[in-house]
């Protein structure tokens, strides 16, 4: 019965989002609570609830300030030398664009923390593709591609909670994997040529008065966000010389303009009364990421800090402050309750045990004649099981039986660890429901889970079987 209403609760869940018949939030909150009554569970229902929140409270209490902090550092210019050189590597190109966003994407998820990878580069490259005009589920599709690919290494979740189950060292898990893993990030560069290639197309089709190409005509798509500080204000735009002078942003600071010599018309007004806060906010930054990496304080806690200490700086008074968190008032809320949904979920599939009941069912119905083909199974069934179950279920119910079941057909358990981390919660962790760091990816990026899960399954589950193949070619594991 719990297995059945574990199975139930997701599948509907899934079939809800995706065709868009209710809400995520309302889904992950409701059908659980559901299942939960049907199962007996009432008079534990608020005691479930409450250990589900309190287990993703610090990712909550991390992903709303980190939200804050970036939008600050997107609104103060940050980010523009960045925007400005992609666009100008890539000249407008949406193809070379997407490519650039996967190898960000496979260079920042070097530390294995999705959150962290989804936070930096989303920041990053949000602007780019909404001053081309370009699908942000491309945006959050390749990152997906690369940031699942990536979790492999063996500092990653899933590789370290394999070594943990089975009781092996990386030199079994990963080692003879690091060569598939090549071919999943040669197969993440391909996929992302081919996205951006498509999305070259859409907006080739359409009508002139589509989304500029230049880079420099800022405002495009950015909605009702002011124009950051190193905004360009040109003779074309405001053709009375008179009016050229410096004026007051959002939070009363002058406007730094662009360098003389852009253009005819260029107004020169120096940007230096600017360049020490950009320079600050730089090596907040930097320093900011590092510590992540290095893990110097719990994530959350780096992020409140951080984002104190930025909001003093770039708008030291309270009016200032107060105006730039009714800005993103709005952002920090939609991805936050997410969350906090995501912790219902979690909380009562855990805390009832449906989680355990349904990797024993899966589990029981592998026949033994299938013993010696378990890797392979593994590993193909891996990335769409991230759907159904959460690490640790898997790692922790799941693999150790299916791997003492095929040690008793003669196959190595560290096989079967190899096998399963080619994809359940790698390849198919930035598409689960069950992970907090999901909701971070869809709700920077702008677009529901249920648009994501559809747009992108098909790539991230090729990138399982590209590995699988590369395994099997490499020795890895064995047909």
């Amino acid at each position: 019965m719990p297995a059945a209403l574990g199975f139930a609760t997701i599948v509907v869940l899934l079939l809800l989002t995706m065709t868009k018949r209710a809400s995520v939030l309302v889904a992950l909150i409701l059908l659980p609570v559901l299942a939960a009554l049907i199962g007996g569970f009432a008079g534990d229902l608020g005691e479930l609830i409450l250990g589900g929140l309190s287990k993703v409270a610090p990712t909550g209490i991390m992903i709303a300030f980190a939200v804050l902090y970036f939008s600050l550092m997107v609104d103060a210019g940050l980010f523009d030398p960045l925007i400005r050189g992609l666009l100008r590597v890539a000249r407008g190109d949406p193809l070379r664009i997407t490519v650039a966003t996967a190898v960000l994407t496979l260079c920042v998820a070097l530390d294995g923390d999705g959150a962290s990878t989804f936070l930096i580069t989303v920041s990053a490259l949000l602007p780019v593709y909404k001053r081309l005009g370009m699908n942000p589920l491309v945006l959050s599709g390749v990152v997906c591609l690369g940031a699942g690919v990536m979790n492999m290494v063996p500092w990653g979740g899933p590789t370290v909670r394999a070594m943990a189950a089975l009781k092996l060292d990386s030199s079994e898990v990963f080692n003879p994997v690091l060569p598939t893993m090549g071919f999943g990030v040669a197969w993440v560069l391909v996929a992302s040529y081919l996205l951006g290639r498509r999305e070259r197309k859409r907006l080739a089709a359409l009508p002139p008065q589509g989304p500029a190409t230049d880079g420099r005509e800022g405002e495009d798509g950015w909605g009702d966000r002011e124009p950051a500080a190193s905004t360009t204000v040109t003779a074309t735009t405001e053709p009375e010389p008179s009016r050229h002078a410096p004026t007051a942003t959002a939070d009363g600071e002058r406007q730094a303009l662009r360098a003389p010599g852009d253009g005819p018309g260029t107004v020169r007004v120096p940007p230096l009364p600017r360049t020490w806060l950009t320079v600050f906010n730089l090596l907040l930054t930097v320093a900011l990421v590092v510590c992540l990496i290095q893990e110097v304080m719990p994530l959350p806690v780096l992020f409140v800090l951080g984002f104190a200490i930025a909001l003093l700086v770039n708008h030291p008074t309270w009016e200032q402050q107060q105006a730039l968190l009714d800005k993103h008032a709005k952002s920090v809320v939609l991805v936050t309750t997410m969350i906090f949904a995501a912790g219902v979920l979690t909380g009562i599939l855990t805390g009832t045990g449906m989680i355990d009941e349904m990797a024993e069912a899966l589990v029981s119905v592998v026949p033994d004649s299938f013993g010696s083909h378990l890797p392979v199974a593994v590993a193909v069934t891996g990335m769409p099981l991230s759907l159904v179950f959460t690490p640790d279920a898997y790692y922790f119910g799941v693999l150790p039986v299916l791997a003492e079941t095929a040690h008793g057909f003669g196959t190595d358990p560290a096989e079967v660890a190899r096998a399963a981390i080619l994809g359940q919660m790698t390849t198919g962790f930035p598409l689960s429901p069950l992970t907090a760091s999901t909701f971070i990816l869809v709700g920077m990026s702008g677009v529901s889970l249920g648009e994501h899960q559809r747009f992108i399954f098909r790539w991230a589950f090729a990138t399982t079987l590209v590995m699988t193949a590369g395994a099997l070619l490499t020795g890895a594991f064995r047909l």
